[in-house]
């Protein structure tokens, strides 16, 4: 006879669950430590003094085991809470450079922004939660970030 399929199997369940949300942000690509003429050749328009803005979209991607009670591996209430918190509120219409302390001295690259995300991210979920932040800065550069 063919094993059960039901649930009441006693193996634990992993789930995947990702929540979008986007912000706007301005910032301009210049690293102190590189000459102006360095920071011109190696970021090109993006070092403009004025800077420059994106629509970002950001994905936060949490696993866990799949609750055999409620079903879920986060509330999504919860989860929606956290990335107002850390990602919306400090960064959504904001100069990165100037209105954001950790890019004072961190170059504003999508790259520093989904680590900003996921320092962030991982002090206001439980503990081994967070999988991934994906950053689309447009429709054609994306950044992941696992913690690595």
């Amino acid at each position: 006879m063919a094993a059960s399929r039901g649930t009441s199997s006693a193996a634990e369940r992993v789930g995947y669950i990702s929540r979008i949300e986007s912000f706007s942000a301005c910032h301009r690509l210049h690293s102190v430590h590189l000459s102006d003429e360095e920071n011109k050749t190696l970021y090109g328009k993006c070092n403009n003094p004025n800077g420059h803005g994106h629509n970002y979209k950001v994905e936060v991607t949490v696993r866990g085991k799949i609750d055999a009670v409620t079903g879920m591996v986060i509330n999504l209430t919860d989860l929606k809470k956290c990335i107002e918190d850390v990602i919306v509120v400090p960064l959504d219409h904001k100069n990165l450079d100037k209105d954001v302390p950790y890019f004072a001295n961190v170059v504003s690259t999508t790259e520093n922004v989904a680590i900003y995300i996921w320092d962030n991210m991982v002090k206001a979920l439980p503990p081994n939660l967070l999988y991934e932040i994906k950053i689309y800065e447009t429709d054609k550069n994306v950044v992941v970030y696992r913690g690595e």
